[in-house]
C-alpha cells in the first residue's frame, strides 16, 4: 500500500458501535468521522480517540459521506459504515486491488456472516436495485456499502444525491464515465448496538429504495459496460 488512506465513516448516533470500528482500522488507515447530527456523544468519542471529526448539519447519508470526502486528505479514500456490520480489516486488500490492477473503484458485495443478518425486505430491495444497475451496464450485485477509490476522481464524478441514493448515483456516474468497477465479497455481520436505520425496518428500507430509485431515474446513462 502506497501511503496512508483516510476512511470516511458517516455517523448518526453510533456511540455504541464506533469504538469497535475505530479499533479495527488497520495500520495506515485514518478515521474521518462525518457526524450527521448525533446526540449520543458520537462526535466527542471520535475526537477523543484521535479521529478527524467533520460536522454535517444537512441530514442524509450522502450529505455525511460527501462532507467526509471533502475533508479527507489522502489520495485514496475508503468509505465504510460505522455500525460494525462491515469489517475494516477488508480494506487493505481492496486498496491493493485498486493500486495493483488499475481499476477505478473497488466496492464490496455483502455476504451474510450469520443467519438473519440481512432482513428479507432489505435483501429483496437490494436484489431488485442491483438488477436494475446491471441492466444499465454496471455489473454489481450490491449497492457498494464499502468503497475504495481515488479522492479526486470521486469528487469529479459530481454526485449530487445527499440521501440514501448516494451510493447508487455514484455507481451510475462511474459507469457513465467508463470507470472499471471491481466488486469483491465482504462479510456482512450483525451491527453493533441498536437497530439499523435502513435495513432494520420496512419503513427504513422503503426510504432507502425511494431515494435510490430517484437516483436511478435521474442518473446519466452508462457509456461503457465494464
Amino acid at each position: 500500500m502506497n501511503g496512508r488512506v483516510d476512511v470516511v465513516l458517516p455517523c448518526l448516533n453510533e456511540v455504541e458501535a464506533l469504538p469497535g470500528v475505530l479499533d479495527a482500522l488497520p495500520e495506515g488507515f485514518d478515521a474521518v468521522v462525518a457526524d450527521n447530527g448525533s446526540t449520543d456523544g458520537t462526535h466527542e468519542l471520535a475526537a477523543a480517540r484521535g479521529a478527524l471529526v467533520v460536522h454535517e448539519a444537512r441530514k442524509g447519508y450522502g450529505a455525511a459521506v460527501h462532507a467526509g470526502l471533502e475533508a479527507s486528505r489522502t489520495e485514496i479514500v475508503a468509505t465504510i459504515d460505522a455500525d460494525g456490520s462491515l469489517d475494516p480489516a477488508e480494506l487493505p486488500a481492496m486498496v491493493r486491488l485498486l493500486e495493483d490492477t488499475g481499476v477505478d473503484i473497488v466496492v464490496g458485495r455483502r455476504v451474510p456472516a450469520a443467519k438473519g443478518v440481512w432482513p428479507w425486505h432489505a435483501k429483496l430491495s437490494n436484489r431488485v436495485l442491483s438488477g436494475l444497475m446491471r441492466a444499465r451496464g454496471v455489473g454489481v450485485r450490491d449497492i457498494a456499502p464499502v468503497r475504495v477509490a481515488r479522492r479526486a476522481a470521486l469528487l469529479e464524478l459530481g454526485v449530487t444525491d445527499r440521501a440514501f441514493g448516494y451510493p447508487l448515483e455514484l455507481l451510475i456516474r462511474a459507469g457513465a464515465a467508463g470507470w472499471t468497477v471491481r466488486e469483491v465479497d465482504v462479510a456482512y455481520r450483525p451491527r453493533a448496538g441498536g437497530r439499523s436505520k435502513v435495513s432494520g425496518s420496512v419503513r427504513g428500507t422503503f426510504r432507502a429504495v425511494r431515494d435510490m430509485t430517484k437516483a436511478l431515474v435521474r442518473g446519466p446513462r452508462t457509456r461503457v459496460n465494464r
